[in-house]
Protein backbone atom coordinates (compact mmCIF):
# COMPACT_ATOMS: atom_id res chain seq x y z
CA UNK A 1 0.00 0.00 0.00
CA UNK A 2 1.28 3.47 -0.93
CA UNK A 3 0.60 6.26 1.52
CA UNK A 4 3.04 9.16 1.09
CA UNK A 5 2.51 11.92 -1.45
CA UNK A 6 5.89 11.26 -3.10
CA UNK A 7 5.14 7.57 -3.60
CA UNK A 8 1.79 8.40 -5.17
CA UNK A 9 3.30 10.99 -7.54
CA UNK A 10 6.08 8.59 -8.59
CA UNK A 11 3.45 6.08 -9.68
CA UNK A 12 2.27 8.56 -12.36
CA UNK A 13 4.84 8.09 -15.15
CA UNK A 14 5.28 9.20 -18.76
CA UNK A 15 3.74 5.90 -19.82
CA UNK A 16 0.64 6.38 -17.62
CA UNK A 17 -2.69 7.40 -19.14
CA UNK A 18 -4.88 9.18 -16.58
CA UNK A 19 -8.63 8.93 -17.16
CA UNK A 20 -10.84 11.18 -15.05
CA UNK A 21 -14.44 9.95 -14.72
CA UNK A 22 -17.44 11.88 -13.44
CA UNK A 23 -19.72 9.15 -12.10
CA UNK A 24 -23.48 9.33 -12.53
CA UNK A 25 -26.45 7.07 -11.84
CA UNK A 26 -27.08 6.22 -15.53
CA UNK A 27 -24.25 7.80 -17.55
CA UNK A 28 -20.56 8.50 -16.86
CA UNK A 29 -18.28 11.14 -18.45
CA UNK A 30 -14.56 10.49 -19.08
CA UNK A 31 -11.55 12.51 -20.30
CA UNK A 32 -7.96 11.28 -20.79
CA UNK A 33 -4.66 13.08 -19.94
CA UNK A 34 -0.96 12.35 -19.61
CA UNK A 35 1.26 13.03 -16.59
CA UNK A 36 1.72 16.71 -17.62
CA UNK A 37 -2.01 17.41 -18.06
CA UNK A 38 -2.12 17.22 -21.87
CA UNK A 39 -5.49 15.91 -23.03
CA UNK A 40 -5.95 13.12 -25.59
CA UNK A 41 -9.10 12.18 -27.44
CA UNK A 42 -12.56 13.64 -26.98
CA UNK A 43 -15.03 13.55 -24.10
CA UNK A 44 -16.47 10.05 -23.72
CA UNK A 45 -20.04 9.53 -22.51
CA UNK A 46 -20.78 5.90 -21.66
CA UNK A 47 -23.70 4.12 -19.97
CA UNK A 48 -23.66 2.36 -16.62
CA UNK A 49 -23.96 -1.14 -18.11
CA UNK A 50 -21.87 -3.85 -19.76
CA UNK A 51 -21.88 -2.13 -23.15
CA UNK A 52 -20.82 1.15 -21.58
CA UNK A 53 -17.93 -0.44 -19.68
CA UNK A 54 -16.77 -2.17 -22.87
CA UNK A 55 -16.94 1.20 -24.66
CA UNK A 56 -14.71 2.78 -21.97
CA UNK A 57 -12.17 -0.05 -22.24
CA UNK A 58 -12.05 0.22 -26.04
CA UNK A 59 -11.75 4.04 -25.93
CA UNK A 60 -8.92 4.02 -23.38
CA UNK A 61 -7.19 1.14 -25.20
CA UNK A 62 -7.14 3.00 -28.50
CA UNK A 63 -5.64 6.13 -26.92
CA UNK A 64 -3.04 4.10 -25.03
CA UNK A 65 -2.02 2.19 -28.15
CA UNK A 66 -1.85 5.30 -30.33
CA UNK A 67 0.20 7.37 -27.83
CA UNK A 68 2.39 4.61 -26.37
CA UNK A 69 0.90 4.38 -22.88
CA UNK A 70 1.45 1.09 -21.05
CA UNK A 71 -0.75 1.72 -18.00
CA UNK A 72 -4.24 3.16 -17.49
CA UNK A 73 -5.38 4.71 -14.21
CA UNK A 74 -9.04 5.54 -13.75
CA UNK A 75 -9.75 8.31 -11.24
CA UNK A 76 -13.25 8.98 -9.90
CA UNK A 77 -15.21 10.43 -7.02
CA UNK A 78 -16.86 7.95 -4.62
CA UNK A 79 -20.34 9.29 -5.49
CA UNK A 80 -22.74 7.36 -3.27
CA UNK A 81 -23.02 3.77 -4.45
CA UNK A 82 -22.94 4.55 -8.17
CA UNK A 83 -19.21 3.87 -8.54
CA UNK A 84 -19.31 0.31 -7.11
CA UNK A 85 -20.26 -1.52 -10.33
CA UNK A 86 -17.99 0.63 -12.49
CA UNK A 87 -14.99 0.04 -10.23
CA UNK A 88 -15.50 -3.72 -9.92
CA UNK A 89 -15.97 -4.29 -13.66
CA UNK A 90 -13.07 -2.09 -14.79
CA UNK A 91 -10.69 -3.65 -12.24
CA UNK A 92 -11.50 -7.06 -13.75
CA UNK A 93 -10.45 -5.59 -17.12
CA UNK A 94 -6.97 -4.87 -15.78
CA UNK A 95 -7.34 -1.12 -15.30
CA UNK A 96 -6.33 0.47 -12.01
CA UNK A 97 -8.90 2.37 -9.93
CA UNK A 98 -8.14 5.32 -7.63
CA UNK A 99 -10.49 7.66 -5.76
CA UNK A 100 -10.26 11.41 -5.14
CA UNK A 101 -11.84 13.31 -2.29
CA UNK A 102 -15.08 15.09 -3.39
CA UNK A 103 -14.09 17.99 -1.12
CA UNK A 104 -10.85 18.37 -3.11
CA UNK A 105 -12.77 18.38 -6.38
CA UNK A 106 -15.05 21.11 -5.09
CA UNK A 107 -12.16 23.28 -3.90
CA UNK A 108 -9.93 22.87 -6.97
CA UNK A 109 -12.49 23.22 -9.80
CA UNK A 110 -11.62 26.92 -10.27
CA UNK A 111 -7.86 26.44 -10.78
CA UNK A 112 -8.05 26.24 -14.59
CA UNK A 113 -10.70 28.84 -15.50
CA UNK A 114 -11.28 30.83 -12.28
CA UNK A 115 -14.94 29.95 -12.65
CA UNK A 116 -17.11 28.18 -10.05
CA UNK A 117 -19.08 26.42 -12.81
CA UNK A 118 -19.62 22.70 -12.23
CA UNK A 119 -20.66 20.43 -15.09
CA UNK A 120 -20.14 16.93 -16.45
CA UNK A 121 -17.43 18.01 -18.88
CA UNK A 122 -15.37 20.00 -16.39
CA UNK A 123 -15.38 17.53 -13.48
CA UNK A 124 -13.47 14.69 -15.24
CA UNK A 125 -10.56 17.04 -15.92
CA UNK A 126 -10.50 18.29 -12.31
CA UNK A 127 -10.45 14.67 -11.09
CA UNK A 128 -7.65 13.72 -13.52
CA UNK A 129 -5.51 16.69 -12.41
CA UNK A 130 -5.84 15.63 -8.77
CA UNK A 131 -4.72 12.12 -9.71
CA UNK A 132 -1.78 13.61 -11.65
CA UNK A 133 -0.64 15.44 -8.51
CA UNK A 134 -0.89 12.31 -6.37
CA UNK A 135 -3.97 13.47 -4.48
CA UNK A 136 -5.80 10.18 -4.51
CA UNK A 137 -6.31 7.00 -2.54
CA UNK A 138 -6.47 3.40 -3.67
CA UNK A 139 -9.82 1.90 -2.67
CA UNK A 140 -9.97 -1.40 -0.86
CA UNK A 141 -12.79 -3.59 -2.15
CA UNK A 142 -13.08 -6.61 0.17
CA UNK A 143 -13.30 -10.05 -1.35
CA UNK A 144 -14.39 -13.49 -0.22
CA UNK A 145 -15.22 -13.90 3.46
CA UNK A 146 -14.42 -10.24 4.22
CA UNK A 147 -16.98 -9.09 1.65
CA UNK A 148 -19.58 -11.44 3.15
CA UNK A 149 -18.85 -10.23 6.69
CA UNK A 150 -18.98 -6.55 5.74
CA UNK A 151 -22.33 -7.02 3.98
CA UNK A 152 -23.72 -8.84 7.03
CA UNK A 153 -22.49 -6.10 9.39
CA UNK A 154 -24.03 -3.46 7.08
CA UNK A 155 -27.35 -5.29 7.37
CA UNK A 156 -27.02 -5.38 11.16
CA UNK A 157 -26.21 -1.64 11.22
CA UNK A 158 -29.39 -0.80 9.32
CA UNK A 159 -31.50 -3.19 11.41
CA UNK A 160 -30.28 -1.63 14.66
CA UNK A 161 -31.23 1.84 13.41
CA UNK A 162 -34.66 0.62 12.25
CA UNK A 163 -35.25 -1.21 15.54
CA UNK A 164 -34.33 1.92 17.47
CA UNK A 165 -36.87 3.93 15.45
CA UNK A 166 -39.62 1.34 16.05
CA UNK A 167 -38.84 1.18 19.78
CA UNK A 168 -39.08 4.96 20.04
CA UNK A 169 -42.44 5.00 18.26
CA UNK A 170 -43.84 2.30 20.55
CA UNK A 171 -42.60 4.17 23.63
CA UNK A 172 -44.24 7.33 22.29
CA UNK A 173 -47.53 5.45 21.77
CA UNK A 174 -47.46 4.13 25.35
CA UNK A 175 -46.76 7.61 26.76
CA UNK A 176 -49.78 9.04 24.92
CA UNK A 177 -52.36 6.27 25.38
CA UNK A 178 -51.28 4.42 28.55
CA UNK A 179 -48.49 6.30 30.44
CA UNK A 180 -49.01 4.24 33.64
CA UNK A 181 -48.05 1.05 31.78
CA UNK A 182 -44.32 1.65 32.32
CA UNK A 183 -44.85 1.86 36.10
CA UNK A 184 -46.32 -1.65 36.10
CA UNK A 185 -43.77 -3.01 33.60
CA UNK A 186 -40.34 -1.39 33.71
CA UNK A 187 -39.50 -2.89 30.31
CA UNK A 188 -42.28 -3.10 27.73
CA UNK A 189 -40.13 -5.51 25.69
CA UNK A 190 -40.61 -8.27 28.26
CA UNK A 191 -42.78 -11.26 27.29
CA UNK A 192 -45.57 -10.49 29.76
CA UNK A 193 -45.71 -6.81 28.76
CA UNK A 194 -45.74 -7.60 25.02
CA UNK A 195 -48.64 -10.00 25.50
CA UNK A 196 -50.68 -7.25 27.21
CA UNK A 197 -49.82 -4.74 24.46
CA UNK A 198 -50.96 -7.24 21.83
CA UNK A 199 -54.17 -8.42 23.56
CA UNK A 200 -55.39 -5.37 25.50
CA UNK A 201 -53.20 -2.33 24.81
CA UNK A 202 -55.48 0.47 26.08
CA UNK A 203 -56.68 1.10 29.65
CA UNK A 204 -60.25 0.52 28.46
CA UNK A 205 -59.40 -2.97 27.18
CA UNK A 206 -57.54 -3.80 30.41
CA UNK A 207 -60.58 -2.89 32.50
CA UNK A 208 -62.81 -5.00 30.23
CA UNK A 209 -60.50 -8.00 30.63
CA UNK A 210 -60.34 -7.82 34.40
CA UNK A 211 -57.88 -9.61 36.67
CA UNK A 212 -58.94 -13.11 35.64
CA UNK A 213 -58.74 -12.26 31.95
CA UNK A 214 -55.22 -10.80 32.30
CA UNK A 215 -53.98 -13.85 34.23
CA UNK A 216 -55.57 -16.12 31.61
CA UNK A 217 -53.51 -14.40 28.88
CA UNK A 218 -50.28 -15.11 30.75
CA UNK A 219 -51.25 -18.70 31.59
CA UNK A 220 -52.15 -19.39 27.98
CA UNK A 221 -48.60 -18.53 26.92
CA UNK A 222 -47.03 -20.16 30.03
CA UNK A 223 -45.64 -16.94 31.52
CA UNK A 224 -44.84 -17.71 35.17
CA UNK A 225 -42.79 -14.68 36.23
CA UNK A 226 -45.93 -12.58 36.80
CA UNK A 227 -49.10 -13.30 38.76
CA UNK A 228 -52.14 -11.86 40.47
CA UNK A 229 -50.29 -8.98 42.16
CA UNK A 230 -49.07 -7.65 38.82
CA UNK A 231 -52.53 -8.08 37.33
CA UNK A 232 -54.08 -6.08 40.21
CA UNK A 233 -51.55 -3.26 39.74
CA UNK A 234 -52.24 -3.23 36.01
CA UNK A 235 -56.00 -3.02 36.53
CA UNK A 236 -55.71 -0.24 39.13
CA UNK A 237 -53.46 1.79 36.86
CA UNK A 238 -55.90 1.35 33.97
CA UNK A 239 -58.84 2.63 36.05
CA UNK A 240 -57.00 5.87 36.92
CA UNK A 241 -55.11 6.29 33.64
CA UNK A 242 -54.67 9.77 32.19
CA UNK A 243 -54.08 8.42 28.68
CA UNK A 244 -56.09 9.84 25.81
CA UNK A 245 -59.47 8.17 25.33
CA UNK A 246 -60.24 9.39 21.81
CA UNK A 247 -59.38 7.69 18.52
CA UNK A 248 -58.68 4.34 20.18
CA UNK A 249 -59.58 2.19 17.16
CA UNK A 250 -56.95 3.86 14.98
CA UNK A 251 -54.50 3.92 17.90
CA UNK A 252 -54.82 0.17 18.43
CA UNK A 253 -54.30 -0.42 14.72
CA UNK A 254 -51.17 1.73 14.79
CA UNK A 255 -49.75 -0.17 17.78
CA UNK A 256 -50.56 -3.50 16.14
CA UNK A 257 -48.56 -2.51 13.04
CA UNK A 258 -45.67 -1.25 15.18
CA UNK A 259 -45.54 -4.48 17.19
CA UNK A 260 -45.61 -6.56 14.00
CA UNK A 261 -42.74 -4.46 12.63
CA UNK A 262 -40.83 -4.81 15.92
CA UNK A 263 -41.20 -8.61 16.03
CA UNK A 264 -40.21 -8.92 12.36
CA UNK A 265 -37.11 -6.76 12.87
CA UNK A 266 -36.13 -8.76 15.96
CA UNK A 267 -36.29 -12.02 14.01
CA UNK A 268 -34.20 -10.48 11.21
CA UNK A 269 -31.67 -9.23 13.75
CA UNK A 270 -31.32 -12.66 15.37
CA UNK A 271 -30.86 -14.30 11.97
CA UNK A 272 -28.28 -11.71 10.93
CA UNK A 273 -26.31 -12.10 14.18
CA UNK A 274 -26.20 -15.88 13.69
CA UNK A 275 -24.85 -15.32 10.15
CA UNK A 276 -22.23 -12.84 11.42
CA UNK A 277 -20.98 -15.33 13.99
CA UNK A 278 -20.83 -18.11 11.40
CA UNK A 279 -18.85 -15.93 8.96
CA UNK A 280 -16.49 -14.44 11.56
CA UNK A 281 -15.55 -17.88 12.88
CA UNK A 282 -14.02 -18.65 9.49
CA UNK A 283 -11.43 -15.87 9.86
CA UNK A 284 -8.18 -16.98 11.58
CA UNK A 285 -7.65 -15.24 14.92
CA UNK A 286 -11.29 -14.30 15.53
CA UNK A 287 -11.74 -16.72 18.42
CA UNK A 288 -8.57 -15.39 20.05
CA UNK A 289 -10.02 -11.87 19.84
CA UNK A 290 -13.08 -13.08 21.75
CA UNK A 291 -10.83 -14.50 24.49
CA UNK A 292 -10.11 -10.92 25.61
CA UNK A 293 -12.43 -10.33 28.54
CA UNK A 294 -14.94 -7.63 27.56
CA UNK A 295 -14.63 -8.03 23.76
CA UNK A 296 -17.90 -9.24 22.26
CA UNK A 297 -19.06 -10.56 18.92
CA UNK A 298 -20.17 -7.17 17.55
CA UNK A 299 -16.89 -5.39 18.32
CA UNK A 300 -14.62 -8.17 17.02
CA UNK A 301 -16.70 -8.85 13.89
CA UNK A 302 -17.17 -5.12 13.25
CA UNK A 303 -13.41 -4.57 13.41
CA UNK A 304 -12.75 -7.38 10.91
CA UNK A 305 -15.54 -6.22 8.60
CA UNK A 306 -14.26 -2.64 8.42
CA UNK A 307 -10.53 -3.42 8.29
CA UNK A 308 -10.75 -6.42 5.97
CA UNK A 309 -7.57 -8.40 5.31
CA UNK A 310 -5.24 -7.38 8.15
CA UNK A 311 -2.12 -8.30 6.16
CA UNK A 312 -2.59 -5.35 3.80
CA UNK A 313 -1.36 -3.14 6.66
CA UNK A 314 2.31 -2.99 7.61
CA UNK A 315 1.74 -1.16 10.93
CA UNK A 316 -1.20 -0.70 13.35
CA UNK A 317 -0.88 3.09 12.99
CA UNK A 318 -2.31 2.71 9.49
CA UNK A 319 -5.47 1.20 11.01
CA UNK A 320 -5.50 4.03 13.55
CA UNK A 321 -5.52 6.52 10.68
CA UNK A 322 -8.18 4.51 8.83
CA UNK A 323 -10.45 4.74 11.88
CA UNK A 324 -10.00 8.51 12.26
CA UNK A 325 -8.43 8.14 15.73
CA UNK A 326 -5.12 9.73 14.71
CA UNK A 327 -4.42 13.09 16.37
CA UNK A 328 -4.53 16.51 14.73
CA UNK A 329 -3.10 19.76 16.07
CA UNK A 330 -4.11 23.36 15.39
CA UNK A 331 -1.07 25.51 16.27
CA UNK A 332 0.59 28.52 14.71
CA UNK A 333 3.51 30.59 16.03
CA UNK A 334 3.02 31.23 19.73
CA UNK A 335 -0.52 29.87 19.61
CA UNK A 336 -0.73 26.32 20.90
CA UNK A 337 -4.02 24.81 19.80
CA UNK A 338 -5.84 21.87 21.27
CA UNK A 339 -5.01 18.38 20.03
CA UNK A 340 -8.03 16.29 18.99
CA UNK A 341 -8.75 13.24 16.87
CA UNK A 342 -9.11 13.93 13.14
CA UNK A 343 -12.30 11.84 12.59
CA UNK A 344 -11.26 11.12 8.99
CA UNK A 345 -11.74 7.59 7.75
CA UNK A 346 -14.26 4.83 8.40
CA UNK A 347 -16.68 6.12 11.02
CA UNK A 348 -18.12 2.67 11.71
CA UNK A 349 -14.66 1.35 12.56
CA UNK A 350 -14.23 4.28 14.95
CA UNK A 351 -17.64 3.51 16.45
CA UNK A 352 -16.85 -0.16 17.05
CA UNK A 353 -13.53 0.73 18.73
CA UNK A 354 -14.89 3.47 21.00
CA UNK A 355 -18.08 1.48 21.66
CA UNK A 356 -15.98 -1.59 22.51
CA UNK A 357 -13.87 0.23 25.10
CA UNK A 358 -16.75 0.72 27.55
CA UNK A 359 -17.35 -2.98 28.36
CA UNK A 360 -13.58 -3.46 28.51
CA UNK A 361 -13.34 -0.84 31.27
CA UNK A 362 -16.08 -2.54 33.27
CA UNK A 363 -14.99 -6.17 32.77
CA UNK A 364 -11.28 -6.17 31.96
CA UNK A 365 -8.94 -5.50 34.89
CA UNK A 366 -5.94 -4.67 32.70
CA UNK A 367 -7.73 -2.00 30.69
CA UNK A 368 -9.28 -0.58 33.85
CA UNK A 369 -5.83 -0.35 35.47
CA UNK A 370 -4.41 1.34 32.37
CA UNK A 371 -7.29 3.83 32.31
CA UNK A 372 -6.69 4.58 35.99
CA UNK A 373 -3.01 5.15 35.32
CA UNK A 374 -3.60 7.44 32.34
CA UNK A 375 -6.04 9.67 34.22
CA UNK A 376 -4.15 9.89 37.56
CA UNK A 377 -0.46 9.95 36.63
CA UNK A 378 1.51 12.97 37.88
CA UNK A 379 3.09 13.85 34.56
CA UNK A 380 0.61 14.90 31.84
CA UNK A 381 -2.51 13.13 33.11
CA UNK A 382 -5.17 12.53 30.47
CA UNK A 383 -8.80 13.50 30.65
CA UNK A 384 -11.29 10.64 30.60
CA UNK A 385 -12.17 10.99 26.91
CA UNK A 386 -8.49 11.29 25.99
CA UNK A 387 -7.82 8.12 27.91
CA UNK A 388 -10.62 6.32 26.04
CA UNK A 389 -9.05 7.32 22.71
CA UNK A 390 -5.65 6.08 23.89
CA UNK A 391 -7.21 2.78 24.99
CA UNK A 392 -9.00 2.44 21.63
CA UNK A 393 -5.63 2.75 19.89
CA UNK A 394 -4.24 0.21 22.35
CA UNK A 395 -7.03 -2.18 21.34
CA UNK A 396 -6.08 -1.70 17.67
CA UNK A 397 -2.49 -2.73 18.45
CA UNK A 398 -3.68 -5.79 20.39
CA UNK A 399 -6.02 -6.90 17.59
CA UNK A 400 -3.25 -6.34 15.04
CA UNK A 401 -0.78 -8.48 17.00
CA UNK A 402 -3.32 -11.29 17.51
CA UNK A 403 -4.31 -11.43 13.84
CA UNK A 404 -0.88 -11.02 12.24
CA UNK A 405 1.23 -13.08 14.67
CA UNK A 406 -1.41 -15.66 15.60
CA UNK A 407 -0.77 -15.22 19.32
CA UNK A 408 -3.13 -15.19 22.31
CA UNK A 409 -3.90 -12.13 24.42
CA UNK A 410 -1.48 -11.82 27.35
CA UNK A 411 -2.86 -9.86 30.37
CA UNK A 412 0.55 -9.71 32.05
CA UNK A 413 2.14 -8.04 29.03
CA UNK A 414 -0.70 -5.52 29.06
CA UNK A 415 0.02 -4.65 32.70
CA UNK A 416 3.77 -4.44 32.09
CA UNK A 417 3.17 -1.75 29.45
CA UNK A 418 2.15 0.69 32.19
CA UNK A 419 5.19 2.96 32.71
CA UNK A 420 4.81 3.77 36.36
CA UNK A 421 6.93 6.63 37.75
CA UNK A 422 8.57 4.47 40.42
CA UNK A 423 9.63 1.86 37.84
CA UNK A 424 10.96 4.57 35.56
CA UNK A 425 12.97 6.08 38.41
CA UNK A 426 14.43 2.71 39.36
Amino acid sequence: MKYTQNEKILQIKETTLIVGIDVGSESHYARAFNFRGVEYGKLLIFSNNTEGFAKLKEWAGKIAEAKGFTEVILGMEPTGHYWFNLAENTMKSGMRIVLVNPHHVKKSKELDDNNPTKNDRKDPKTIAMLVKDGRYIEPYIPEGIYKELRSAMDSRWRLVKELSAVRNRISRWICIHYPEFTKVFEDWEGKAALLILNECPTPKKVVEKGIEGIIAIWKKHKIRAVGIKRAVRLLESAKTSIGTSEGLISAENELSMLLEDYESKMRQHERTMALIEELAMQIPGFEKMLEIKGVGLVVAAGFLAEVGDIFRFSHPKQIQKLSGLSLKENSSGKHKGQTTICKRGRKRLRYYLTFGIMPLLSKNEEFRALHQYYTTRKERPLKKMQSLVALSNKLIRIFYAILTKDIAYDPQKMISDIKRPEVKAA
